[in-house]
């Protein structure tokens, strides 16, 4: 799968983005999506993931109440809303895909990833 994201960019703190991540290449509808961040120096971590059919949603402590997942799976994409933003939210946010269908919630396994795109929240 070929996953694509956007939406990134350089707001100020409190301020909100929206990421999208659009996917081609097999059965979107099949397959759990993430959402994944990477900020310099520190690992890549988790931030949320929704379940195929987008009824079940999972968050890291860190962006609960914060952020909301969601998908549309007529459009092969899926959205990360991301509102009061900090500057401790600035990193390289990676959307994924499931390696094989799970049908379930989280946790799951992701093997594919998108390329990547920059959110900087200034202070």
């Amino acid at each position: 799968v070929q996953l694509q994201a956007s939406g990134g960019g350089l707001v100020q703190a409190g301020g909100s983005l929206r990421l999208s991540c659009e996917a081609s290449g097999r059965t979107f509808n099949r397959y759990a999506m993430g959402w994944f961040c990477q900020a310099p120096g520190k690992e890549r971590e988790f931030v949320a993931s929704i379940s195929f059919s987008g009824d079940s949603t999972y968050y890291a402590d860190s962006v609960k109440g914060r952020f909301t997942i969601s998908r549309d799976n007529a459009k092969n994409t899926v959205y990360v809303e991301m509102n009061s933003l900090k500057p401790e939210d600035t990193a390289v946010y990676y959307c994924a895909a499931e390696s094989v269908p799970t049908y379930g919630p989280y946790p799951y396994v992701f093997g594919s990833w998108g390329q990547g795109t920059q959110v900087t929240v200034s202070s």
